[in-house]
């Protein structure tokens, strides 16, 4: 018996549309898909729910091999059930990442807490046990947190690209579609999705500002750089078609020609450009950490960079700062050079 990940359409707003079957019977695994409705009636994003179907399908599929079925009891779950389900993972070759490890082991504590609240594995010694948390900058009351089943993750350091190499990967682009898009990146901060969400109303160019609907389906008016005007207005007047709908950023050829661009269309334009370039770290998200250094550099204070990336939380727009020790000797040398110094006794 196999499990595999369907996708179904027109189930209605109550249900999600990524269902878990056992194959070749065609036998929805009920508790995995009763968490995911769940989780689509509290209206998560869709990439969100795709992520935990897809790693709860992987721990159903453990779970299966394990004990020849996919029916998880009260009677079968232990205080080892995850600790097993992460040392599966540590045996593998190549092994997982990190981050991977961590993020099934977190959706399948949390679909089990949630779906058998009476049977849920007893704390695991040196886990679950709550403690003391404050925020990460000092401020407020502590609040209680549970230490959750997890690996040690490497800190991850994105290095922002350098002058030259945006230069390189800028020159390359023939297109005024493709120019604004990489310009809102690079210029705004946008995320690629909200870049692909992005309709024609959203766009303000008589006051240069833009609509942006960001994380959670929270909206933000950001402010337009010059250079990111021109590039839209170019690309509205000479190379978007008419009569294609709300979109702002379409295809331009072929059959799908008019219609919005998807996040596929967006990875092969990049895969492309990097191959022609040669700089291989020119993603999106890099052209984001770009986007915020440049900023911290330029004076921005931190609040300020929070609305413009929009982020609910301060400490996560600090991960986004990278200061090189340039950035650092250039800091000192300023504020040195503005000191009172003491005169020396000799000099009296």
């Amino acid at each position: 018996m196999s499990y595999e990940l369907l996708y179904r359409v027109g189930l209605g707003s109550a249900q999600s549309p990524f269902r878990v079957v056992a194959q070749p019977a065609g036998r929805e695994v009920d508790w995995i898909n009763r968490f995911l409705d769940q989780c689509c009636v509290r209206g998560l994003a869709w990439h969100t729910l795709r992520g935990y179907a897809f790693a709860l399908t992987h721990f159903v599929r453990w779970w299966a091999e394990r004990h020849s079925t996919d029916e998880v009891t009260e009677q079968a779950l232990n205080s080892s059930s995850l600790l097993d389900y992460m040392r599966y993972h540590a045996d593998q070759q190549p092994r997982p990442a990190a981050t991977t490890i961590n993020t099934r082991v977190w959706v399948v504590e949390r679909a089990l807490r949630c779906q058998f609240p009476n049977a849920v594995p007893p704390a695991v010694p040196g886990f679950h046990q709550f403690y003391w948390r404050r925020s990460a900058l000092g401020y407020g009351r502590p609040r209680p947190a549970m230490k959750r089943l997890r690996v040690k993750e490497p800190k991850r350091v994105v290095t922002p690209l350098s002058i030259d190499e945006v230069a390189r990967f800028w020159a390359s682009f023939r297109t005024g579609r493709d120019l604004a898009i990489v310009g809102l990146m690079l210029l705004q901060g946008l995320r690629s999705c909200e870049v692909l969400a992005l309709d024609q109303e959203d766009l303000i160019l008589s006051e240069a500002q833009i609509r942006v609907r960001g994380k959670g389906n929270k909206v933000r008016l950001l402010p337009l750089a010059p250079e990111a005007v021109q590039l839209l207005d170019h690309y509205l007047r000479l190379e978007r078609p008419p009569r294609c709908g709300a979109a702002l950023f379409v295809s331009l050829k072929g059959r799908a020609r008019g219609t919005r661009m998807t996040a596929v269309g967006l990875r092969s334009l990049f895969r492309h450009h990097r191959q022609t370039t040669g700089v291989a770290k020119a993603n999106p998200h890099r052209f984001r950490h770009t986007f915020a250094t440049d900023m911290i550099r330029a004076g921005l204070s931190l609040p300020a960079l929070m609305q413009l990336m929009g982020h609910a939380q301060i400490q996560t727009t600090m991960v986004y700062v990278r200061i090189t020790p340039q950035d650092v000797y250039q800091q000192y040398a300023r504020a040195v050079s503005q000191l009172v110094r003491p005169v020396p006794p000799s000099q009296l």
